[in-house]
């Protein structure tokens, strides 16, 4: 089981690090309705995290069992292919980065943040972390790793909800830190907000990269 969270921690940290949920949510920490909407947020993101994993999990499950000796194919072809859509994503993100003195654009979508009620923080948060291409693929590679490794039930579970709390923690720690001291967090997250405006592009273009290579890494290694 060691090695199995030794290889989803890099997964889990890539969705963590990924800018744009951050920033949507302290948009939301520092809106008129910042308290039912971060926490629907939250809970949505947390959701979809779980959701994710779970589904793709269940899906590598059902790869026919090998000698634990022998190569797997299968779930090699899987992550090579996984390997390879990061560093896609990651190149397109590093051809997206904003040029010297160049405004970072954020997605038009967050402009009706203000405006959000609870439900559609939870529904925007589900979105963001089970359907968007970058954590579905990262969640996907975790789903794998877990799937095909042998374990129980309950170690499964274990290394599921490590996952998660690792992949959700940077929307719920400024989220919880919000709500337990709303004055003092102002400032900080404004500031954390416009570093992570300008340089979403190319922190994710180096995590995608790195977790990429990494993916690759271990198709190869199946075989």
């Amino acid at each position: 089981m060691g090695e199995v969270i030794g290889g989803i921690l890099p997964l889990a940290l890539g969705i963590a690090i990924s800018p744009i949920p951050i920033i949507a949510a302290i948009l939301m920490l520092l809106s008129p309705k910042a308290k039912g909407t971060s926490v629907g947020f939250m809970i949505g993101w947390v959701l979809g995290i779980v959701v994710a994993v779970v589904v793709f999990t269940l899906l590598a499950s059902i790869i026919p069992e090998q000698d634990p000796d022998a190569a797997k194919p299968i779930s090699g072809v899987i992550k090579l292919l996984l390997g390879a859509g990061l560093l896609f994503l990651a190149l397109k993100q590093w051809r997206g980065r904003p040029k010297d003195g160049e405004a970072a654009a954020l997605p038009k979508w967050m402009s009706a943040i203000d405006s959000m009620t609870t439900m559609r923080g939870a529904v925007l948060g589900f979105l963001l972390s089970a359907v968007n291409p970058k954590n579905l693929l990262m969640a996907a590679g975790a789903g794998v790793l877990i799937g095909t490794a042998g374990l129980n039930g309950g170690e499964i579970t274990l290394v599921i909800v490590i996952f998660t709390l690792i992949a959700a923690c940077s929307v719920a720690v400024p989220v919880i830190a919000y709500l337990l001291a709303s004055a003092k967090m102002a400032a900080p997250l404004e500031s954390l907000r416009g570093w992570l405006v300008q340089n979403n592009a190319t922190v994710m273009a180096v995590l995608l990269l790195v977790i990429g290579v990494v993916m690759i890494g271990k198709g190869i290694g199946s075989f």
